[in-house]
């Protein structure tokens, strides 16, 4: 009888076990549904391409977006999904890297060109100043 005991508990135990687990891989899934539910529901949202995971009630967004505008309303969105804890987030702005990195190169490719072009008129300047004047005839007091 005390075997029975024993046996009956440990199968109640493991079921309450297996059954915690199931319960929070589960929440997991429902909660990256209803994220992705959010996310399409969202008009500006709606043509983004991102992946969504969830761990222990961290949600992880990953993908490319357009601009940081619609990074900031994706996270804005799974943030607001009851259940989740923290959002996660491996968002990649396509355009504005892209433009962040041209004008860049363009302003310093002036900055170089504006040096070489004063530094030319500098030495032009001082080669100018070199040159000796007219010759001009002092008369002095005759002493």
């Amino acid at each position: 009888m005390n075997l029975l005991k024993r046996t009956a508990a440990f199968f109640v135990v493991m079921l309450l076990l297996v059954t915690a687990g199931c319960s929070q891989s589960s929440s997991d899934e429902a909660i990256t549904g209803r994220v992705q539910t959010a996310i399409s529901s969202e008009p500006g949202l709606k043509k983004t391409k991102v992946s969504v995971s969830t761990n222990e009630k961290v949600v992880h967004l990953k993908g490319t977006v357009n601009s940081r505008g619609e990074r900031a309303m994706l996270i804005a969105a799974a943030r607001k999904v009851e259940g989740v804890k923290a959002v996660k987030t491996d968002l990649v702005v396509q355009a504005e890297e892209k433009s962040a990195v041209k004008p860049q190169q363009k302003t310093v490719a002036k900055a170089q060109q504006k040096s070489v072009v004063e530094a030319k008129k500098k030495r032009e300047l001082q080669a100018q100043r070199r040159v000796t004047p007219p010759d001009v005839e002092f008369q002095g007091t005759g002493r």
